[in-house]
């Protein structure tokens, strides 16, 4: 097994440390992986990328990923960007942080509204909903090898008192949401 995964949005939305948590959830499982940030100057809302690859074996391949198997989409306004879709495999899946699911006939498209999540849970910095914990609960049910125990894990390892409880829970309810 060897799952390449893409993850776009804007600095400031967690798509870095939601990489990486991805990692770890699946370390935890098991396997093997690594995360590789991508990113100009360090400000908030700039374009941010992040490659995570996982598979059951020590991973040897190093740099971005170009085909991934997965993408997810942190920022509803990337998501008709054509370097979000670029590469993605045909068949492969686009997750995205919209309300509703856009079209793309080529991929498997899944729509879950982590920002509506952040907001609920009080997850909001400098007036910005951060949508890593939520998009990170939606990814794992979706590459279906990353259970809930294992992202409780991550994310209560990350935050504790009210933050991580608010990150827990927005982790978990797009966990559960996601293939509602």
């Amino acid at each position: 097994m060897f799952v390449e995964i893409r993850l776009h949005g804007r600095g400031g939305q967690g798509i870095v440390t939601a990489s990486e948590m991805l990692i770890e959830a699946a370390v935890l499982e098991g396997y093997h992986g690594q995360s590789i940030p991508t990113f100009g100057a360090e400000r908030r809302g700039a374009p941010v990328v992040a490659s995570a690859r996982i598979s059951d074996r020590e991973v040897r391949r190093h740099g971005q990923v170009y085909s991934p198997d997965f993408v997810a989409v942190f920022d509803p306004l990337f998501v008709f960007r054509k370097e979000v879709t670029e590469g993605l495999k045909e068949e492969g899946t686009l997750l995205v942080n919209h309300r509703q699911k856009p079209d793309f006939p080529q991929f498997r498209v899944i729509a879950i509204d982590a920002t509506k999540i952040a907001l609920e849970n009080g997850l909001v910095v400098a007036g910005w909903a951060v949508v890593n914990t939520a998009m990170l609960g939606a990814l794992s049910r979706l590459l279906g090898i990353i259970s809930k125990r294992s992202v409780e894990a991550v994310v209560s390892s990350k935050w504790k008192g009210d933050l991580g409880s608010k990150n827990l829970k927005a982790a978990l309810d797009a966990f559960e949401g996601v293939l509602a």
